[in-house]
């Protein structure tokens, strides 16, 4: 199966801190890669080193087939979409104007801004100031913004944070439709077990910066029947997992 991402012994340190130490994740073309693990394990800094806003101290980054390099770090990130922490906006500016910003900036179809705002059920919202719009409004805004220019690879970083129940089920069933419609391969990065369960087909979990597993998901299920996802989690990790 063609990888869209891969890492070698991808290390990430803070002076005497080992953030990420050696790596080797692989994302396969056309899937949802549930990156998991506790808070502080390093989720957030590997995805940050494969958007290029963090540099490895040591290790190499294949993506699209083509190592990540300061040559062709720009051409590589035109296919990549992105949600990392929660997004901002201009609190005056409507939906649509906002994404207008980035649709102009990216040099993009305005078409684009339609088709976005319509995946993610905004379309009705769109001449509302953000100003107004809820959490998990804002959320898919977000996503809407990342998915503007139709990319090829898109991360997500946490990206239930904070919504009620029914905005996480919007949001995950929003994701679980990307692969299958448009051909994108999806990283979603979270410290809930439950929601990487009903979203991703592969799993990486990681633990202070190592990978402790890495595979499809329902192999991981099959590990040891006779204990429940959470149990093989706290037996991978050492920590307890949020439900």
């Amino acid at each position: 199966m063609k990888e869209t991402v891969k890492t070698h012994s991808l290390t990430k340190e803070y002076g005497a801190i080992e953030c990420v130490s050696r790596l080797d994740m692989e994302v396969h073309e056309g899937r949802i890669y549930g990156f998991l693990g506790p808070n502080g394990a390093g989720k957030s800094t590997t995805l940050k080193m494969l958007l290029g806003l963090a540099r490895p101290t040591h290790g190499e980054i294949e993506i699209f087939g083509k190592r990540l390099t300061n040559r062709n770090r720009l051409g590589i990130l035109r296919n990549i979409g992105s949600l990392i922490e929660s997004p901002s906006y201009y609190g005056h500016l409507t939906a649509r104007e906002n994404l207008k910003i980035y649709q102009t900036i990216l040099g993009l179809p305005e078409k684009n801004i339609d088709k976005a705002l319509q995946i993610v059920r905004l379309d009705r919202q769109q001449g509302k100031k953000t100003s107004a719009y809820s959490l998990g409004m804002k959320q898919r805004l977000g996503l809407a913004s990342a998915l503007l220019s139709f990319p090829k690879l898109l991360i997500l970083d946490e990206p239930t944070n904070g919504l009620d129940p029914a905005g996480i089920q919007e949001m995950r069933e929003l994701i679980r439709s990307l692969p299958e419609q448009y051909g994108m391969t999806v990283i979603v990065s979270s410290h809930l077990l439950s929601e990487i369960d009903q979203m991703a087909e592969d799993i990486g979990i990681i633990a202070n910066g190592r990978m402790m597993y890495q595979g499809p998901l329902n192999m991981l299920h099959e590990t040891d029947r006779s204990k429940t996802l959470e149990e093989i989690f706290l037996s991978l990790t050492g920590k307890d997992v949020s439900l």
